[in-house]
């Protein structure tokens, strides 16, 4: 029945898309829940009624199962679960990783998930540790490569098999396993063995890893994010071409008493108040649920309406443009989400080409905010501007008769035409006081057309604060602090 995605807006490199399953279809981004059968706080029917659209089960927890194996064969896990929508099936890898082996093959294991009707199959990939060496990530990769091949060659090209990418935290490892992904024809590719590092805040690593799998995987693919749970970085996984996050967060961590915010999460013991506006936190109090008798469910639905409401923020942010901000304000939470932005703004290069050209607005937010897509792009065609021999930047929006050319000059974008006033990202962006990080960055604008047009000569006219940045930045430039 085969797998296909479709993006109809994206910002950065996040999209907003559409999976097609089948005949079934799911809005990205997107949450897929972890549904565990011998472990039910929140049941699959009550996803549905959510607005849940698909989900993820383990595959081999069924294969294992006395309970619940003949069900699946002979019944089909979408009515086993009694779920309609896209179930997907994780094929073991996950325990393989915890206990080193599992009791299936390759083969048998994606003929279990054909077999229980499941929607998505995933083969059993190595998911190898961020601690393995060189020689034993490529050798792991080459078995997971191995077995992705064979199940293209068993089950036929258009069954709707997932194409992990592995290859631990080595960057170029994982650029060849989203080459290889990419040239067997997978349209639907997990990142896998992320979550050791997302349990240990490594998100500088994370976006390594991510960003190198993406560097070779086809534009086309639906992204998934394995074991991506917690609603504070989804943003920040969106933002690099994430499309899809499975969790079993919302339950895991309901079982051990905390509580989901996009901020953090909680000890239900340490709070005092409940700061959601979900129907679970506006009809307790804190000390109601603490004392709850179905208290882990409670949590589990407040833990999931959390996860939902942000990814409904993610998709709006993109679809207005400023999903830029969201990345920012939530990766401000936490002291490595905000190393992981600042680790995302050095490909700035790479997310340019896919961002898109014009936007709603741009809210400046301190320093990272020069080094965003949207400065790199505007900056980039400085040197289409057409100016003369002699080139005034006015950082005061004065004109002078005695120039060829005036330029108005708006941090951190640099030196602009009056006729573009107006436009993106010159008019719609909102830039506090100035600060030295925003002129030295507009500064680096001026350089560029330095550099382009060697023949004219620029000459500055600014405030006797600005001259130290500009001699930084500029050199031996003409300034003058008269205004006549």
């Amino acid at each position: 029945m085969g797998i296909a995605f479709e993006s109809l807006s994206s910002d950065i490199a996040g999209r907003c898309g559409r999976l097609t399953v089948g005949k079934k279809t799911v809005k990205t981004p997107a949450l897929l829940p972890v549904i565990n059968p011998h472990l039910l706080l929140v049941t699959p029917k009550e996803l549905q009624a959510m607005g849940i659209e698909a989900l993820i089960t383990n595959a081999y927890i069924f294969s294992q199962s006395k309970q619940f194996r003949e069900r699946a064969l002979c019944e089909g896990l979408h009515r086993l679960l009694d779920f309609d929508g896209v179930v997907m099936t994780d094929s073991g890898s996950f325990q393989l990783s915890v206990y080193g082996q599992v009791s299936i093959t390759n083969t048998e294991t994606l003929s279990f998930q054909r077999d229980i009707k499941s929607d998505i199959w995933v083969p059993l990939d190595i998911p190898t540790s961020p601690a393995s060496d060189r020689k034993t990530t490529e050798e792991e990769l080459a078995i997971t490569i191995q077995r992705l091949r064979e199940a293209k060659e068993i089950f036929g090209r258009d069954a709707p098999i997932a194409g992990p990418v592995q290859g631990g935290i080595f960057e170029d490892l994982r650029e060849r396993a989203g080459r290889e992904v990419t040239d067997l024809g997978f349209s639907f590719c997990p990142i896998g063995a992320v979550v050791p590092l997302l349990e240990s805040y490594r998100y500088r690593d994370l976006v390594a890893v991510v960003m190198a799998a993406k560097r070779t995987l086809s534009p086309s693919a639906c992204i998934h994010l394995f074991g991506a749970g917690h609603p504070s970085m989804f943003a920040l996984a969106t933002a690099m071409g994430c499309d899809l996050f499975d969790s079993a967060a919302y339950a895991l961590y309901a079982k051990d008493g905390r509580y989901l915010t996009v901020h953090g999460s909680y000890r239900i013991s340490e709070l005092v108040d409940l700061p959601c506006a979900c129907a679970v936190c506006r009809s307790h109090t804190a000390e109601e649920l603490r004392s709850a008798p179905d208290r882990e469910r409670l949590l589990a639905l407040h833990n999931l309406h959390v996860t939902l409401a942000e990814i409904a923020r993610i998709r709006q942010a993109i679809s207005d443009g400023t999903l830029w901000e969201l990345v920012d304000e939530r990766c401000r939470g936490h002291p490595q989400l905000l190393s992981g932005y600042r680790a995302l703004l050095d490909h700035a290069a790479e997310l340019e080409v896919r961002d898109r050209v014009s936007k709603r607005r741009f809210f400046y937010r301190g320093d990272e905010s020069c080094r965003r897509t949207e400065v790199l792009r505007y900056q980039q065609q400085l040197d289409r501007l057409p100016v003369g021999k002699n080139i005034l930047v006015a950082f005061d929006g004065g004109e002078r008769d005695v120039f060829d050319t005036t330029l108005l000059f708006k941090p951190p974008f640099g030196p602009y035409l009056w006729e573009l006033k107006e436009t993106f990202p010159i008019g719609p962006s909102e830039i506090p006081e100035w600060d030295e990080a925003m002129v030295r960055q507009g500064c680096r604008g001026i350089r560029l057309i330095q550099e382009s047009h060697p023949e004219s000569r620029i000459t500055v006219c600014c405030s006797p604060r600005w001259e130290p940045v500009i001699r930084e930045v500029l050199g031996d430039i003409g300034v003058t602090h008269d205004p006549s």
